[in-house]
């Protein structure tokens, strides 16, 4: 029987256990990268560890989230990753440089090899034939360590793409087309592998705004075969040494697969508040749009840009409509300049933003009061742009670049004439000056690690309770997403280094008083719907309880990486095994978990008592050998002292 392109990978990195679906398998792990929301934790985390250099084959740092510079908070935590960084064998990515995803595309991403990134958007070198997953930091850090990074042995999805994509239908399309087929929970626990004819009608950037977006899916990541698009991919970035061919075999055998023909495909767009509310351009009818905001990890990259300086060139944007553009790395930036791109974008009135994420995790640009913004972004999430009642609609560039001119939300292929062939360069601009290499090893011992006065360290874990007594401290429903749990913003993202801090903003978008209410309970429980914590890999969605007193999280079904990290943050990830049993427990109500340390120690069945209402609730917590022992010390990083000890 043959493998898949990802069983292929991932045979050839396991170094702990068996890999069998539905098995915990350790990874090897090529490959790291973090960006400053996260990097500050990782890197605080990494050096508990005691690790003098990192282990891995490359590691990069980059500056793309907390770019906004309105107090000195950002400005010192990018300062603390640079000198940490340098000392410990990680390569920088300054400010200004780009966007992780875009950038690692370009510049490090290999076909074959292993990544994970404390961002849910790794995935998106799965454009290019890599095995990259989101993670949270505390998983970053251990693998910089030389550590291994441990999955559930995913199930295996294909998607078989046929003929190729009607003129004005573009890469976000498809991914908005699976979104609508499977749903925010239909890739949880599965890798989403793509093949057919019409793969080879694919551009690696257009396959990375899939994969990226594949995010959205609950996967545990998507991937592209590595062909010769790909080869001349990377030679055009003068890395064709890094080529080689990944491919499934004719004979692999998937658990699910889907068929989808690109011809059929129509413009589309998901409406708020969830990347999965996927309509045709039709569907929805002539909104009056108010913004239009094109970038990302998403759609930044040259190609992208091309198409939207070919639309807007010549013409003026919207009277009524706000366009901004932000590009996705320092490399599409420069090209744009170079070839008269750039003229045309600002001449048609839009604001050009710098290569970082900006507006995608409400850095700036937030839309007016209840205002319609178009985005090539993946998130839509209620308030994720920074304004709480702003309806954010998540579009290709195509559709944002011509509903900027008509001011409502247009189908290019109705206004726009024959499209032009849109190809890539033979060779890109490669200027790697904005990336700082490490000490050697001879001069890392004098590199001064440079710390501010927000960073704070890691929180203190302890090990597991004998038994938990905690009130529930608050309900929520179901796809609670980590911007729920934890808001970013430009008031929230500067706070990163600072858990005590930005605790106080912990489920506030749900309930402004959960904080303080938390703190004053000392110990408390959260009680959730299906699919909590999905979107960001942010381990701050977990910190930020931990800090506040959350002893367990039970729920009707976790996001993987979320619940990753509440395992690693030392906290109970408990579910219902009768989802019906959520309807049993109140805000306030007290919940026992007697003799709970002993039970997980010996596997054995673990039972909720509603003091309050004197019920017993039978509830689940599967966990393998080494996530037990994790939760029992207290957490990844108790733990790992505990081994390299």
């Amino acid at each position: 029987m043959g493998l898949t392109i990802a069983e292929k990978i991932l045979s050839a990195h396991v170094v702990d256990g068996t890999f069998e679906k539905g098995n915990e398998i350790g990874l090897k792990i090529d490959q790291t990268l973090t960006q400053d929301a996260t990097g500050t934790m990782a890197y605080l985390e990494f050096e508990a560890m005691g690790v003098k250099r990192v282990q891995t084959e490359r590691s990069v740092a980059y500056i793309d989230h907390n770019t906004l510079q309105s107090g000195f908070e950002n400005a010192d935590d990018h300062r603390f990753i640079g000198s940490i960084a340098k000392k410990h064998g990680i390569y920088f990515s300054r400010p200004g440089n780009g966007i992780c995803h875009q950038v690692h595309l370009e510049r490090f991403a290999k076909p074959g090899k292993t990544l994970i990134g404390s961002d849910s958007h790794t995935p998106t070198a799965g454009g290019i034939g890599m095995f990259a997953m989101g993670a949270g930091g505390l998983d970053v850090a251990v693998a910089m360590g030389g550590g291994a990074y441990y999955i559930t042995a995913p199930k295996m999805v294909r998607i078989n793409l046929t003929g190729k994509l009607r003129p004005w239908v573009a890469a976000k399309d498809i991914i908005l087309e699976v979104l609508r087929l499977l749903s925010v929970k239909g890739g949880v626990g599965k890798v989403i592998e793509y093949g057919g004819e019409g793969v080879k009608t694919l551009s690696v950037p257009e396959r990375a705004t899939i994969t990226n977006m594949g995010a959205e899916l609950g996967a545990t990541t998507s991937i592209f075969p590595s062909d010769e698009i790909t080869r001349a991919f990377l030679k055009a970035q003068g890395r064709e040494e890094d080529w080689c061919e990944v491919k499934a075999d004719d004979d692999a055998v998937y658990d699910e697969v889907y068929n989808i023909d690109l011809s059929a495909i129509a413009p589309m767009a998901a409406c708020p508040h969830s990347p999965d509310r996927v309509k045709t351009i039709p569907e929805i009818g002539k909104l009056k749009v108010d913004q239009v905001c094109i970038g990302s990890c998403t759609n930044s990259s040259l190609l992208d840009m091309m198409k939207v300086a070919y639309i807007l060139k010549g013409k003026t944007c919207h009277p009524d409509v706000s366009l901004s553009i932000a590009p996705g790395s320092k490399q599409v930036f420069q090209m744009m300049a170079q070839n008269g791109l750039l003229a045309d974008l600002i001449a048609a009135g839009a604001r050009i933003l710098e290569c970082a994420c900006g507006p995608c995790i409400g850095m700036g640009q937030s839309p007016n009061s209840k205002g319609v913004s178009l985005r090539t972004f993946n998130r839509n999430f209620e308030g994720r742009s920074g304004t709480a009642d702003g309806q954010i609609y998540l579009v290709s560039p195509e559709v944002a670049a011509v509903s900027a001119l008509t001011g409502y939300l247009t189908d290019p292929s109705e206004v726009l004439g024959e499209m032009p062939a849109f190809t890539l360069p033979e060779s890109f601009l490669i200027n790697d000056n904005m990336i700082v290499p490490p000490a050697s090893e001879e001069e890392m011992d004098s590199v001064e690690i440079l710390r501010g006065p927000n960073i704070k360290p890691f929180p203190v874990t302890t090990p597991l309770d004998e038994t938990i007594e905690a009130p529930c401290a608050l309900k929520v429903g179901d796809n609670i997403t980590t911007d729920h749990i934890m808001p970013a913003g430009a008031k929230i993202l500067p706070l990163r280094s600072n858990i005590p801090a930005i605790s106080m903003h912990c489920f506030t978008v749900c309930d402004k008083t959960f904080p303080e209410r938390a703190l004053s309970l000392k110990q408390s429980i959260i009680v959730g719907g299906a699919n909590y914590g999905q979107g960001s890999s942010r381990e701050h969605a977990a910190l930020a309880p931990l800090y506040l007193g959350v002893k367990a999280v039970l729920v009707q079904s976790f996001a993987r990486i979320h619940r990753a990290n509440l395992i690693n943050a030392g906290i109970l990830p408990l579910t219902f095994k009768n989802e019906a049993d959520y309807e049993k427990i109140d805000q306030d109500d007290v919940l026992l978990l007697k003799d709970i340390r002993k039970t997980i120690e010996n596997d054995g069945e673990i039972v909720v008592e509603n003091v309050t209402k004197g019920i017993q609730i039978p509830v689940s917590c599967d966990l393998s050998g080494r996530s037990k022992d994790i939760i029992l010390a207290g957490g990844l990083l108790n733990y790992t002292k505990q081994q390299l000890g």
